[in-house]
């Protein structure tokens, strides 16, 4: 029969927090100043299961390499293996932040801008005069012919738009810790977003049901489009491609009666953002029919507008027209008006106790067509 092995102690929790022993410090342990002999020592910690050896120095060296460690870490490993560097310490912040990219906003560039009235009228208004009057042939004692005039007026409603932004004390704060001013972002996305209305507004118009909006797309004014020659440009040659732009600018010669003159006066040829680069196709000489424009019509302006894209029912479209023309008018000779009585303006801030805001509005009256003579449009490129 085997022989029960021999319990060396039993202690209760309560008679263990009642012992000296439990008192004893390693990290300023010395057993011949704190606690006394080393072999009361050594029995004592015999009693709970500690050993330090028979060998009173190796005792205090094992003591000692004890005292380097946690108690909890010298039994065995109790945390998830890591890295010891976290990756937050071995990244490299750039400077900035990239915005995200909108489309590009070209009304202004197709037609100008000109800021006139105020945001809280409600029409900007276009008179126009038409000379009447026939000259006869000199007889003495007839009556002689009088001149007559007739006035018309065109009328564009003004749009507005409104927009602001809401900031949070704290979350100012704390997006300062990451380098954001956040006010000044929202500021800019505000003036970002009324801008991009008033482009729409520009190019497309604005229907409320009844009001009298237009933009450079659909302007009432406008002529109907002529179908090129040579559809699709990017399968034309430079001399298809050249051909259909000296058509065009014929037919603009054509019908102002040769008050336009390409060589002459400045012009804009706006195209599709999908077909202005068909310009750089050559020739067999290598000569591109960019170059060939800009070399026989230096006065001739190209640019592109994502909007002419498939405008025409699925077609890609194009404009030429003339800027302005010089005559005896007296609105400055304008052939496109693009009305803006103000771009941006700060309607009111107001404050509270953990935010404050800001309210911004900005008014347009869309395009005009005042010189509908000055455009010819084509489609199918």
């Amino acid at each position: 029969m085997a022989t029960a092995d021999k319990i060396i102690s039993r202690m209760s929790g309560r008679k263990l927090s009642d012992r000296k022993l439990n008192g004893i410090a390693f990290d300023s342990f010395k057993l011949s100043d704190e606690y006394g002999s080393f072999s009361a020592v050594n029995h004592d910690l015999g009693v709970i299961g500690m050993h330090l050896g028979s060998n009173q120095n190796r005792a205090e060296r094992n003591i000692r390499e004890m005292m380097k460690y946690a108690m909890d870490d010298v039994q065995s490993p109790i945390t998830t293996p890591s890295i010891i560097t976290p990756v937050q310490f071995l990244q490299h912040w750039m400077p900035g932040f990239v915005h995200v990219m909108t489309a590009a906003r070209r009304a202004d560039e197709l037609m100008g801008l000109s800021i006139m009235g105020s945001w809280f009228q409600e029409q900007i208004v276009q008179g126009i005069i038409e000379h009447l009057g026939v000259a006869l042939p000199y007889n003495d004692y007839q009556n002689t012919p009088f001149s007559g005039t007739n006035a018309n007026f065109i009328y564009r409603t003004i749009i507005r738009f409104t927009m602001g932004m809401r900031v949070g004390v704290k979350e100012e704060l704390t997006t300062a810790e990451a380098n954001i001013a956040i006010a000044n972002e929202k500021r800019t996305s505000a003036a970002n977003n009324l801008e991009i209305a008033r482009n729409l507004i520009g190019m497309f118009g604005y229907n409320n049901g009844d009001n009298f909006t237009y933009g450079y797309l659909n302007e009432p004014n406008l002529s109907a489009y002529d179908s090129v020659a040579f559809p699709n440009w990017t399968m034309a040659t430079f001399l298809e491609i050249q051909s259909d732009l000296l058509t065009q600018i014929t037919r603009l010669r054509e019908q102002s009666r040769d008050m336009i003159d390409p060589s002459s006066i400045r012009m804009t040829l706006a195209l599709s953002t999908n077909r202005v680069d068909t310009l750089s196709t050559t020739s067999d000489f290598g000569i591109s029919v960019r170059e060939w424009l800009a070399k026989t019509y230096p006065l001739i302006r190209v640019i592109s507008a994502p909007e002419l894209d498939l405008a025409n029912g699925g077609e890609n479209v194009g404009y030429l027209y003339a800027e302005e023309l010089t005559d005896s008018s007296t609105d400055g000779g304008q052939t496109w008006l693009h009305a803006c009585p103000t771009k941006f303006t700060m309607l009111g801030v107001a404050r509270y106790e953990t935010y404050y805001s800001e309210a911004y509005l900005n008014a347009t009256a869309g395009a005009m067509l005042k010189r509908p003579v000055a455009v010819v449009r084509f489609t199918g490129i």
